[in-house]
């Protein structure tokens, strides 16, 4: 088969549905049909970059201005990347499947250093030249923005502009400025960068040239005289700032996969070795009004059952109990679970873990960081061993089994008293019992501090390999004990993020020379290799150590001195003496303004809301009334097209928030994690459409047949239709079809036909079919498939006897018959027939009551 699209080489890849853009709430617009088109690209795969709720702002905040398309694109997987080099295929948008370079902006989300590699290898597979030197007036402008944006300096080189800070309406007023600049003739691009930074948060790396003393530091020489820093743009009041109601519904399992609301932005704890805590200060909170409308929403339109407020650290919402208590009272009735990560030791209540368990128990992470109270003093977490102890002992008499624990190695001053303290904390916490006298398991995550920019500690020393090494080998060894589990991350990816992280412009060079030697994916534990990077390291002529290992004078140039973040100079190298005499900072939230710099007092300044007077208006839920009725009826439902590529996983998913959507009421199991009453036939092999499956599903007797039907299907992606629906007395299935009937389009696949012949002579026809860490299967093909016909030298016509003792596949005949290899099944179009020939009616008998 030939090769003439994407659309061709989905059914060659593993998790397909990624590709495929058309999930619920996804924006297809006209292409060419607005002003601006940009692609929204996520250096990473799509089951982490769509659980980004930053991306998910920009995609609807865009898409809601008439002029511009906002569309999105995430790293492809390795098979995805294989074909499209060997198809001559460049990477594509997921929602009308253009190549990066017909977009007039491309945008990246940059959160993590070790996904930039991962930028220039979409670049490159999107036909762009990687350096924004090369890249003329026919390339689209590339910018970034995120966290890492911090220090841009290592990626100035491959980005037109960066955008420092929080990005809603700053992206806007950019995108303004493209629509005028076109219609103005699209001139010299270097004319829009100049009025782009003039634009607030607006970094243009052109615009500063980069020398190098003797010492080897840094120095940009800016181009223009109004243009020598940058100050990061903040959204002034989060109550006011825009949020999707209506995220996408990403298929397949998302690595969070849940509604995610954002309560506050900006953390007021000050610990000195965070640098979240920094860069997105003042606090800022959304109100539980504001809150509770957009849970609302988000639950209807979703059709979620987990909901999960984010903050830095959520615990610290002024009013949360009183929020929790609203939206148990909204979210109870349709069985939504409520998690609160990134909590602080002592914030999480008896009454908010009362509150949550009321629908489920969720997890969640306490982070002591250090394992003694002189080390916590020291980077300013302020929390005691008494508050982590009660607040897992609270956990554990209110049911929970396993409380996460969050630690760093590595951190300033840190001494063996230090790495004693964490295997004795953990001990201690390991014999605490909960009511029924019984102890918990204990989870142990242990990462290497890494110095950030525009913190207290961007002047400390990271420790060196060997050091971080000789440390996990020791935690290793001594939390060896029942009840406890270890994870850590692999120190060699912390000694690079660490060298990104306060790296310069030289670094460049190495992040492309070690893209170019095969490194894509290094936060991923299974693609990471060191080695390469070290060569490149070597290779440039750069000293990672200088970056990251080596303790900094507090006078030295810093590669980011012309980003002004807000928090003043003085302030953090105050902190960094502080710390090393173990002195407190308070929180600001509600204490004395300890003069970071931040604020102005007039537009920027701590927005908190100290009470929470509401109950939520009614809302319809989804459980059943107590004199309910449930009937269980059966659906006859088509997959066809593009939804052949949803695994049996995902259809349940689809299915399952369909209903949600819909409002209609389901029996739910018992149990501790209560499920839907759904239940499917036998899946069918993935890429294999279907005229007519088979499914039940347990409802209250106040929804009839047509109602079913019209809601689900008003809710259900392209390519599923529900086509019949009938009543049924039982969970069971009907009975068993006797014959399974399918079209078979080989399409330019050859065959050997002399096969087919003697196959329809014979009457056995054995075949073993082998299976991946499972045993092989022996079957005769000849007892099981009843007949075969063909039409036009590439059509088939099959039938398989349902009931001849053996499960045999169309892949089955396809091999053992016809000697396709299995390279060559995706490029086969199979369709199973619908098993009920007459034509689909609607049955809208309900039970009597």
């Amino acid at each position: 088969m030939s090769i003439r699209g994407v659309q061709d080489i989905f059914g060659l890849v593993q998790k397909p549905s990624q590709y495929l853009g058309t999930e619920i709430n996804s924006v297809h617009k006209v292409p060419g049909g607005t002003r601006l088109s940009i692609a929204l690209a996520f250096p990473d795969l799509y089951e982490i970059g769509t659980s980004h709720f930053g991306m998910q702002i920009l995609y609807h905040l865009l898409n809601r201005h008439p002029d511009i398309t906002a569309e999105r694109v995430f790293a492809p997987a390795g098979d995805m990347e294989n074909l499209l080099r060997q198809n001559g295929l460049k990477l594509f948008s997921l929602e009308s499947r253009r190549g990066l370079s017909e977009f007039d902006i491309v945008g990246f989300s940059l959160l993590y250093e070790l996904n930039y590699t991962n930028v220039l290898n979409m670049l490159d597979l999107g036909g762009l030249p990687l350096r924004w030197s090369q890249r003329d007036a026919t390339h689209p402008l590339v910018i970034a923005g995120g966290p890492c944006v911090c220090n841009p300096e290592p990626m100035a080189d491959f980005f037109d502009a960066m955008v420092f800070g929080d990005g809603e309406q700053v992206v806007l007023e950019m995108a303004e400025k493209w629509m005028t600049w076109k219609d103005e003739g699209r001139g010299d691009k270097e004319v829009l960068l100049r009025q782009w930074s003039k634009l607030e948060g607006v970094y243009i790396p052109r615009f500063f040239k980069g020398t190098y003393d003797k010492q080897g530091f840094q120095h940009l020489k800016p181009k223009f005289e109004d243009y020598r820093t940058v100050r990061r743009t903040v959204v002034a009041d989060l109550d006011q700032a825009y949020f999707p109601g209506n995220p996408v519904i990403p298929f397949g399992r998302p690595v969070h996969d849940r509604l995610r609301i954002e309560i506050s932005r900006g953390c007021s704890r000050g610990c000195r070795f965070c640098q979240a805590g920094m860069i997105y200060r003042p606090v800022r909170e959304r109100s539980p009004e504001t809150l509770l409308s957009l849970v609302r929403q988000a639950l209807d339109q979703t059709g979620y059952d987990d909901l999960s407020l984010l903050s830095l650290s959520t615990g610290d919402y002024t009013c949360l109990a009183p929020l929790m208590e609203n939206l148990m009272q909204l979210c109870q009735g349709d069985r939504v679970a409520v998690s609160l990560p990134s909590l602080r030791a002592g914030s999480l209540t008896p009454r908010l873990m009362k509150l949550i368990r009321s629908i489920r128990k969720t997890g969640f992470t306490i982070a002591p960081e250090a394992g003694t109270q002189r080390l916590r003093d020291v980077i300013n977490k302020n929390i005691s061993y008494e508050d982590v102890a009660g607040t897992v002992q609270d956990a554990f008499d209110l049911g929970w089994k396993v409380i996460k624990l969050y630690f760093m190695i590595g951190l300033p001053t840190e001494t063996q008293d230090d790495l004693d303290g964490i295997v004795e904390m953990v001990r201690r916490l390991k014999s605490i019992k909960g009511t029924n006298r019984r102890k918990g398991q204990i989870n142990v995550s242990v990462t290497t501090f890494v110095p950030k920019a525009h913190t207290a500690f961007q002047w400390a020393a990271q420790i060196s390999l060997e050091e971080s090494r000789q440390k996990l080998e020791y935690l290793k060894t001594q939390l060896k004990m029942p009840g406890v589990r270890l994870k850590w991350q692999h120190p060699e990816m912390s000694v690079l993020e660490g060298i990104f992280a306060r790296g310069d412009r030289r670094l460049a060079d190495v992040i492309e020379n070690a893209w170019k030697n095969g490194c894509t994916f290094d936060g991923w534990n299974d693609r990471f290799d060191f080695e390469p990077w070290r060569n490149a390291l070597a290779r440039c002529g750069q000293d990672g150590g200088f970056f990251s290992s080596r303790l900094r004078v507090l006078d030295e140039p810093l590669p980011w001195d012309h980003l002004n973040s807000g928090v003043d100079q003085d302030f953090l190298k105050a902190q960094w003496d502080g710390a090393t005499r173990g002195e407190h900072l308070g929180d600001c939230r509600h204490g004395n303004c300890h003069t970071c710099g931040v604020c102005d007092f007039q537009q920027i300044h701590p927005r908190v809301f100290d009470s929470c007077p509401l109950a939520p208006e009614d809302h319809p839920d989804l459980s059943s009334a107590e004199d309910d009725q449930f009937q269980w009826l059966e659906l006859t439902y088509c997959k066809l097209d593009q939804a052949r590529f949803f695994s049996h996983l995902e259809l349940g998913n689809i299915f399952a928030r369909a209903v949600r959507r819909a409002r209609i009421a389901v029996q739910y199991s018992k149990g501790f994690h209560p499920m839907p009453r759904i239940s499917f036939d036998d899946p069918l092999p993935l890429g294999i459409s279907s005229e007519g499956e088979q499914m039940r599903i347990q409802i209250s007797s106040r929804f009839g047949c047509q109602s079913v039907v019209d809601g689900i299907n008003a809710h259900l992606p392209k390519g599923i239709r529900i086509l019949d629906c009938r009543l049924r007395s039982e969970s069971r299935k009907a009975g068993p079809a006797k014959v399974h009937r399918f079209h078979i389009d080989l399409g330019g696949v050859t065959f050997d036909q002399e096969a087919l012949r003697r196959f329809s002579a014979s009457r056995h026809w054995p075949y073993l079919r082998t299976r991946p860490k499972r045993p092989d299967q022996a079957m005769d093909l000849k007892t099981c498939i009843k007949t075969v016909k063909l039409h036009d030298g590439h059509q088939i016509e099959l039938e398989i006897d349902a009931q001849c003792g053996v499960t045999v596949r169309p892949s089955d005949f396809l091999c053992g018959v016809l000697g396709l290899a299995t390279e060559d099944l995706p490029k086969v179009g199979v369709t199973k027939r619908l098993a009920r020939p007459e034509k689909s009616k609607v049955d809208n008998t309900t039970p009597s009551r």
